[in-house]
């Protein structure tokens, strides 16, 4: 981004004398990543950012924020003095959006928004100048942070939009408006918050509640709660999926261990390839290819866009353990739809020694974690699947449903290190290993310590 200070101030509605002009080039709230050119913004959280703000100058900052129920500081100067620094911060993105102007596709769903989102962007990239969501930074504070990162020649802006509660995606929505909306799925995802599927499908539209009356609503069109929940709206609806009824679905689909390919009922002569394992995948790239059809993107581009794309870390990441045997990593987050999803996909892997998995608790279930947690039993084949550590409280209930169908390891949240222990003694150079956990479980230091 590039925009002058006294900018700044007026889309912030602050007048005020003895600014120094200058031109401000990136919008950090870590004042760690402050350098020159920086606009900080102290947030208030856990820890109160106006505590940092000397730190992000010391760094270089060019101006800070400034909430105005902090006492000023004697002698500051760039100080933006507001009444919420973090409604600022959205309230200068907006700004700076409608500055921009580019079009803006906004992505959510249970499951899959990530990998979509970077599928989404990558076709679009064969055509336009993109910027989308880096990381899953999908939040209140990630989202206006992603609009702040725009370069002027921004054509299309892809935002991934995550919630934990109702009201988040429709806040959301009124900082981009979207011309066009994607929901990936609607799956068990935070239901702790919710308590139905029903009610989730409701948080999850509200993504299309800022769409503009000219917009196209992307969705699912194999969820019945979808579908229902559409026929309210008057925009332009796409649909895609696996039923005959969707505008784009697909078929002959053939996972293998590093990429599936897939053909479809719209380009019925040509065969599509994501460098992923899993079918459920496919659900994902139907959706970025119907936003690349509807913005116009080229056949063969989407399909090489596709075929290259890379997904964010974590997300059914293929690694060599140091022994050599092959880590299918899918730490970043779990939920029961995904969990057994992933499960049936890598028992399906050619496997020259044994399929092992390694799976944490699932969090944000509510009065429902137990039952959710044990229905992963169904996908475990012990014909497929040679043994199961499990991880954590709450998978507890999983290893009470398995009845010792096959070997279970259970470790209690604490016992990482006997779990790393004993799954480096019992892995072989030719075995495969699936970790799957929600993030805060931290599955990310057993996969560190498998890796060279």
């Amino acid at each position: 981004m590039q925009m002058k200070l006294t900018e700044i101030a007026h889309a912030l509605h602050i007048e005020m004398q003895g600014l120094t002009e200058t031109t401000i080039t990136q919008v950090v709230f870590d004042s760690r990543q402050a350098q020159p050119g920086s606009l900080f913004v102290p947030l208030v959280a856990a820890r109160d950012g106006h505590d940092f703000v000397a730190a992000a100058f010391e760094n270089g900052a060019s101006a800070t924020l400034w909430q105005k129920d902090h006492p000023l500081p004697a002698g500051a100067h760039n100080y933006l003095p507001v009444t919420d620094t973090l409604a600022a911060l959205q309230q200068l993105s907006h700004y700076y959006l409608k500055k921009i102007n580019p079009l803006v596709v906004a992505i959510t769903g249970s499951n899959g928004k990530t990998t979509t989102k970077d599928m989404t962007a990558a076709i679009l990239a064969e055509k336009y100048q993109v910027v989308k969501t880096q990381a899953n930074h999908n939040n209140e504070i990630g989202v206006p942070i992603t609009i702040l990162s725009m370069e002027q020649s921004t054509e299309v802006l892809v935002v991934e939009m995550g919630m934990d509660h109702a009201g988040e995606l429709a806040a959301l929505s009124s900082l981009v408006d979207p011309d066009i909306a994607v929901i990936t799925m609607i799956g068990e995802a935070h239901i702790e918050f919710f308590g139905t599927r029903a009610k989730i499908a409701d948080a999850k539209m509200e993504i299309t509640q800022f769409l503009k009356p000219t917009g196209t609503f992307i969705y699912n069109g194999d969820e019945p709660l979808l579908r229902q929940r559409a026929q309210s709206l008057t925009q332009e609806q796409l649909t895609f999926g696996r039923q005959s009824s969707n505008d784009l679905r697909a078929s002959q689909i053939v996972p293998t261990k590093e990429q599936t390919t897939f053909m479809t009922n719209k380009w019925p002569q040509q065969q599509f390839l994501i460098p992923m394992l899993g079918d459920y995948n496919v659900d994902n790239a139907l959706a970025a290819l119907s936003v690349g059809a509807r913005l116009g993107v080229e056949l063969p581009k989407m399909q090489q866009a596709l075929a290259h794309f890379q997904p964010t870390k974590n997300r059914t990441q293929w690694l060599k353990a140091a022994n050599g045997a092959q880590i299918l990593s899918d730490v970043y987050n779990a939920n029961p739809t995904a969990m057994i999803d992933v499960i049936k996909n890598f028992s399906r892997v050619p496997a020259a020694g044994r399929r092992l998995l390694v799976l944490g608790d699932m969090l944000e279930l509510g009065e429902q974690a137990a039952d959710m947690h044990a229905q992963v039993a169904q996908a475990i084949n012990p014909d497929q699947i040679a043994a199961v550590y499990l991880y954590g409280d709450l998978m507890k209930s999983l290893q009470v449903a398995l009845k010792q169908s096959l070997p279970v390891y259970y470790y209690q949240l604490g016992q990482m290190d006997l779990l790393i222990a004993a799954l480096k003694k019992d892995l072989k150079a030719d075995d495969m290993v699936l970790l799957k956990a929600s993030n805060g479980l931290h599955l990310d230091q057993v996969l560190a310590a498998l890796l060279p």
